[in-house]
């Protein structure tokens, strides 16, 4: 079953303000949920968006 969370646990877990979420949300740049009104996300999603964003670096690019 999916672990959904709320727009400030899911802030808490990326470090990032509440209001970078919305913009991302109204961009479609990540996905959530209404519920009740209320923003929900699923952790599952969340963490396979993240791993898709990662990038290792280049031949003679520096960490």
């Amino acid at each position: 079953m999916a672990r959904l969370i709320d727009i400030d646990e899911l802030a808490e877990y990326l470090k990032l303000k509440k209001q970078t979420i919305y913009n991302w949300l109204n961009q479609g740049k990540i996905s959530g949920m209404k519920v009740g009104g209320v923003w929900r996300f699923d952790r599952d999603d969340i963490d396979n968006w993240l791993r898709s964003k990662k990038r290792t670096p280049t031949s003679g690019e520096q960490v």
